[in-house]
């Protein structure tokens, strides 16, 4: 079982079918060298479009142009460098690029993956039959996977299709993705936070609510990019998804980052909140609109994160937020408050005894984490 949420790094986002070996050896020497692999990002993902357009002797097998070597010397590799090696397949007839998928080939690609290497699966939805049984199609491949003689991590990619949320943890996916494609977009972050926001209390070692690959940095560059965003409205996002539990899997090219996104991707004080020891999930304290929230989340050592997140799309529309701590638990005859620190600044903001007001302009998130002291 995988205890918390994943972190690393997907070819798609940016790549598409643009991939090859060299470039995924890049990225692997860039995760480690510029401090993602400290970070704790440790999962190198190759995506779609990697093998030949038709199977040999029945199996899968890598398209030698691109890979030249093979994958199980691309995964030895990825290993070498104290990363994890991922890779991708789908559920329908074919992928969603149209190569070959593992419907009806499971546990045989699962054996094939087990040889190669990989630590982890990407597992799409597309071309799948009409009259399959979605639930029993995550089932096969999980079981699949358990029989392969290696530990792979399953990564359902169902887009929220029969609510995966009350199903795919049984089915023994460790995620689940539970909408439609991100794009590089500040529309598309935003509708997905809001549509999962109140979706996340089953987030759980195990498995977890995949909101998809982050955009962070991007730029409006790459396969999803369209417009861009700002390099505050990529800040709100990665905390929404650090704060929900969804997996951080980095879209972007990460040898050309800029350095404000590459610091929002490396912010130590997110990703704690992320990969805290006691994995629990969030919870909604306030919402006004349906565009602003208010979220908690307890964590380990007598500590509490609060997320104030506005998610408005009016430029001016500067909202001031308030919690209570009785909404925390912290009720004001007990002798307990708070002692505030920003998450991504590390600044100190003090003790605090029965709540805290800030304003947060649209776009903007703020993100505390909360040590509990006696008064």
């Amino acid at each position: 079982m995988n205890y918390k949420s994943p972190m690393g790094w997907n070819s798609w986002n940016t790549f598409g079918s643009h991939i090859n070996e060299k470039l995924i050896m890049e990225i692997t020497d860039r995760l480690v060298s510029e401090g993602y692999q400290e970070a704790g990002y440790e999962y190198v993902i190759i995506d779609d479009c990697w093998s030949l357009r038709e199977r040999v002797d029945g199996k899968l097998v890598a398209d030698p142009e691109l890979f030249p070597n093979g994958m199980k010397a691309l995964a030895d590799y990825v290993h070498s460098k104290g990363l994890k090696f991922g890779m991708y397949s789908c559920a329908g007839f074919k992928t969603c690029a149209g190569y070959p998928s593992s419907y009806g080939h499971e546990f045989e690609d699962a054996k094939q993956f087990a040889e190669w290497g990989v630590d982890y699966l990407k597992y799409d939805f597309c071309n799948f039959p009409e009259s399959g049984d979605a639930k029993n199609a995550y089932l096969t491949m999980a079981v699949a996977l358990r029989n392969s003689g290696r530990k792979i991590f399953l990564a359902a990619c169902n887009w929220g299709v029969q609510d995966p949320a009350k199903w795919m943890r049984s089915r023994g996916a460790g995620s689940y993705r539970s909408t439609g494609d991100i794009f590089d977009v500040p529309k598309s972050y935003k509708d997905i936070f809001v549509s999962q926001v109140e979706n996340v209390e089953g987030n759980a070692p195990g498995c977890y609510n995949d909101m998809d690959m982050l955009i962070v940095g991007m730029h409006g560059n790459g396969n999803v990019g369209i417009g861009g965003c700002t390099d505050e409205q990529y800040l709100q996002h990665f905390a929404m998804w650090a704060f929900l539990g969804s997996p951080l899997i980095i879209g972007a090219d990460i040898r050309k980052l800029d350095e404000v996104n590459k610091a929002t991707l490396l912010n130590q004080g997110l990703i704690s909140i992320h990969q805290d020891a006691d994995c629990r999930p969030p919870f909604v304290v306030g919402k006004v609109d349906g565009q602003k929230y208010i979220l908690a989340k307890l964590l380990s050592g007598n500590r509490v994160a609060i997320g104030f997140f506005n998610v408005d799309a009016k430029d001016d529309w500067v909202q001031i937020m308030s919690v209570s701590f009785d909404d925390l638990g912290i009720h004001s005859e007990c002798g307990m408050g708070l002692r505030l620190k920003d998450a991504v600044t590390g600044e100190d903001y003090g003790v605090f005894y029965d709540g805290y007001r800030l304003k947060i302009a649209p776009d903007q998130c703020r993100v505390l984490i909360g040590e509990l002291v006696t008064r």
